[in-house]
């Protein structure tokens, strides 16, 4: 499939911007300015950019708790982002939802999910709404290793191939659910293997090539968009911080993280545009630059926003 060399900048400049952000909310948290948990997408950025690169603001996406980067592929406010993960009511969920639950319906993202297998259920609905009305939609999925293993998501896949539901489902790799390694908690080698079993295409990406993923996902997406019912795309990822921000990381070896490290999605796209001659050098320094800035202003912005006052405890609860 051929990309255009716009297409190809841009998605070097999403997971640009993704690394950028996870990379100084990691120093945040660290300092103390953002409370609560985060699990940071820093290593996964090729996965949510090659299959966002493919969806409309009228498509849907269902995220994780490792959802940052779902966020900004899909085209998220950083600065709303900022707000939100330092608990500021400018906010996307007004400084109440945090890391694991920032959503924005405007732009079909329908929220990140501290429920393990949470979201599978809700791009099958979102899906089901997509056929009734005709409107050309999708929804997608993402979803890691660890929620492959719950019933949630089974249930999920089986009711889309019954229905042929216009859904996408993503599965993020990233060999390990919390501490538990795939090899220990699986006992087939790819979690595509089990589309099989519900009669929908599955296939295997490398989910640190950008171009593989968004071809995959490409294919998977026009499936779904002309009523031929979900496929399972499984990307084959790693995670280059913990499962959380503090978590010691005991359970992998180092020589393991250096072995992914030299995978990294970035510099492998970023030294395919150079010989390319998309990117220069200096071109690469001044997209850098204009993101430094971008996420300084978010990062301002949420500094000088107002938390939200006791008296709004209890509202946007739902009893």
């Amino acid at each position: 499939m051929d990309l255009t060399n716009e297409q190809l900048i841009n998605m070097y400049v999403t997971m640009s911007k993704i690394r950028t952000f996870e990379n100084r909310v990691a120093e945040l948290f660290a300092a103390g300015k953002i409370p609560g948990f985060v699990h940071l997408y820093v290593g996964e950025e090729a996965v949510a950019t090659g299959v966002c690169a493919n969806l409309t603001d009228k498509d849907y996406i269902t995220s994780t708790h490792r959802g940052h980067g779902h966020l900004i592929a899909k085209g998220g406010d950083i600065k709303q982002m900022m707000a939100e993960l330092f608990g500021k009511k400018t906010g996307y969920c007004k400084g109440k939802g945090g890391s694991m639950h920032i959503a924005d319906l405007d732009l079909g993202i329908m929220g990140a999910n501290g429920i393990v297998g949470g979201g599978p259920p809700l791009a099958a609905g979102a899906a089901l709404a997509c056929q009734y009305l005709g409107n050309d939609s999708v929804a997608v999925c993402f979803f890691g290793d660890g929620a492959s293993n719950q019933g949630t998501t089974h249930e999920a896949m089986n009711l889309a191939t019954c229905w042929k539901l216009p859904v996408v489902f993503v599965n993020e790799n990233n060999m390990y659910g919390i501490s538990s390694c795939t090899l220990n908690s699986m006992c087939v080698p790819n979690v595509a293997d089990r589309a099989a079993g519900y009669d929908m295409p599955g296939g295997v990406v490398d989910g640190n090539d950008v171009i593989a993923v968004y071809e995959a996902a490409a294919e998977a997406i026009s499936r779904a968009r002309q009523g031929r019912g979900p496929s399972l795309v499984e990307c084959k990822t790693y995670r280059h911080r913990g499962h959380f921000e503090g978590d010691p990381c005991d359970y992998r070896d180092d020589a393991e993280l250096e072995e992914w490290k030299e995978k990294d999605p970035i510099p492998r796209l970023e030294q395919k545009l150079l010989e390319m001659e998309l990117l220069t050098d200096s071109k690469i320094e001044e997209i850098k630059a204009t993101l430094q800035k971008d996420l300084a202003d978010a990062e301002q912005f949420a500094e000088e926003s107002s938390y939200p006052d006791v008296s709004e405890l209890t509202e946007d609860v739902y009893t």
